[in-house]
């Protein structure tokens, strides 16, 4: 059994160090005699001893620091409460035991303080016990508070830290990109199957309608435009055009259709009925088509980089899956390649099968076009694209889609070199060209004096490979040059051995 030596109580107006004055283990706390000492005031006091009690500077304070332990890390206000109030020990048999609330804050405690072992709420039910002892007496334990203080702290920091936590920039903001995908998706399913209801429904009275328009939200409209097919006339063209924007061809294709149907008769019931499901159909036609204008122009603010190379629908549902573009920042190529193909991975490790290739990023027009042999090559290639695009986006106060555009041009570049061995654009290259492109448009202040420095700072170390590299092709020239001159003599010794060896034949 470990005990708890010293108790941490991170409360709404501040810090406080509380010392356990009477030992407890977690069979004894199940005891009717310590559950009751527990709900009183008189005896939990005598267990508890205030140690210290370091209040917020000010709301700001509290909040900021509040931020940092949500985050796993120790703010410096708490680093001095304990260095001040926790005694220093040596060795590793001396340590003292300090209860915290937070799992990840006592691995940062236990790291900043070799001295001290920290024990949290989730894995000690004696911590928990105490700690909420502490915390239903705290108003009458730490001193200098009047009646209602904490509470009125606890308000007002947890609207601090929600407000904190919610904020949003109006025009770029990830989260409505996630819900208007996912009622993309939606539309997209009702209005298939109302068209289909209505297409079968409406086909058996006038079935070649289907062949002249195949969209389904302009078929949805041509209903409501045609009805009873039999008032059809060629006085109706101008109103079948209006529909069909103006469309005239078509127009006079439905009526000569019209003259000519095979369709069986329809009762002004069951027209009204079709009529009703149409209307259904054509509004959340127009309704998608609003919301995808809208889509188009999100990401243009938000990912303009990531939409560049996949895409609106494609960028969007790598969002979504992502959860936001902060998370999908944070992936890797490999995770990002994957992504949407998590039952299909986990399956192929249960099995030791072969892992997929791609998940959502299959629906990319790069994949569709490459060899079936280099599918697998570009869709790694368009990861590495994608994860970089995402950074960019993510980091970038105002991202433009300059680099997204040059990525583009490299994908299309490694589908040309897959498939005729054209050498594509190298990444310094690309980079070199959106970086002069932002500074044509007068984006200086878009692009951090740091990203260029190092580039600028390479033109040296790259003169010095290159006057390395002349220095060697010089040594390589010289020492070919004097492996010639051997070769040379030897070949002319050789050659006055010939003739004196044909002279001595000649003379016998």
């Amino acid at each position: 059994m470990v005990t708890v030596n010293y108790l941490l109580y991170e409360s709404a107006v501040g810090f406080a160090v509380f010392e356990v004055t009477h030992q407890a283990d977690a069979v004894g706390l199940e005891l009717p005699e310590v559950k009751d000492a527990m709900k009183s005031l008189d005896k939990f006091g005598k267990m508890v001893q205030l140690r210290s009690f370091n209040p917020w500077n000010s709301a700001a304070h509290g909040l900021e620091a509040i931020n940092l332990i949500s985050e796993g890390i120790m703010p410096d206000h708490l680093k001095n409460t304990l260095e001040l109030n926790l005694p220093k020990t040596s060795g590793k048999k001396s340590k003292i035991v300090l209860g915290v609330v937070d799992k990840r804050l006592a691995g940062e405690i236990s790291t900043s303080f070799p001295g001290v072992q920290c024990e949290s709420a989730d894995t000690s039910e004696v911590v928990a016990a105490l700690l909420r002892g502490i915390r239903v007496f705290a108003s009458k334990l730490l001193k200098g508070l009047q009646e209602g203080d904490i509470n009125r702290a606890q308000l007002g920091l947890g609207h601090a830290y929600s407000r904190a936590k919610v904020k949003f920039s109006v025009h770029k903001n990830d989260n409505h990109i996630i819900q208007g995908i996912a009622t993309l998706d939606a539309l997209d399913k009702g209005i298939n199957q109302g068209a289909m209801r209505v297409r079968e429904w409406y086909g058996w009275h006038f079935p070649e309608l289907i062949r002249i328009i195949s969209d389904n939200g302009t078929y949805a409209k041509m209903v409501l435009a045609v009805g009873d097919k039999k008032t059809l006339t060629d006085d109706c063209v101008d109103d079948l055009a209006n529909a069909l924007n103006q469309d005239q061809d078509k127009a006079e294709a439905i009526i000569q259709a019209a003259k000519v149907s095979m369709g069986q008769d329809i009762s002004p019931i069951d027209l009204h009925m079709i009529k009703d499901l149409a209307s259904n159909v054509a509004k959340m036609a127009d309704y998608r088509r609003i919301l995808s204008e809208s889509l188009d122009k999100k990401m243009g603010d938000v990912a303009p980089n990531l939409q560049c190379i996949l895409g609106t629908p494609v960028a969007a549902r790598l969002i979504s899956h992502a959860g936001s573009l902060t998370n999908l920042a944070k992936y890797p190529a490999s995770t990002v390649q994957i992504l949407g193909a998590e039952k299909a991975l986990f399956r192929a490790l249960k099995t030791k099968g072969a892992t997929p290739k791609y998940g959502l990023l299959y629906q990319s027009t790069f994949i569709g076009r490459a060899g079936p042999k280099v599918k697998g090559c570009i869709s790694r290639y368009l990861a590495n694209k994608c994860s970089i695009a995402s950074r960019i986006d993510n980091f970038t106060e105002n991202p433009t889609k300059h680099f997204g555009e040059v990525m583009r041009e490299q994908l299309e570049q490694r589908l040309e070199w897959y498939a005729t061995g054209a050498k594509p654009m190298k990444n310094s290259e690309a980079m070199d060209k959106a970086v002069a492109a932002i500074l044509a448009e007068g984006g200086s202040d878009l692009i951090d004096t740091e990203m260029i420095e190092p580039h600028a700072a390479a033109s040296p170390v790259k003169e010095k490979k290159e006057k390395k590299k002349d220095k060697k092709e010089k040594k390589d020239k010289k020492k070919r040059k004097s492996l010639g001159d051997v070769e040379m003599v030897d070949a002319s010794e050789d050659g006055e051995h010939k003739k004196k060896k044909k002279r001595k034949s000649i003379a016998a």
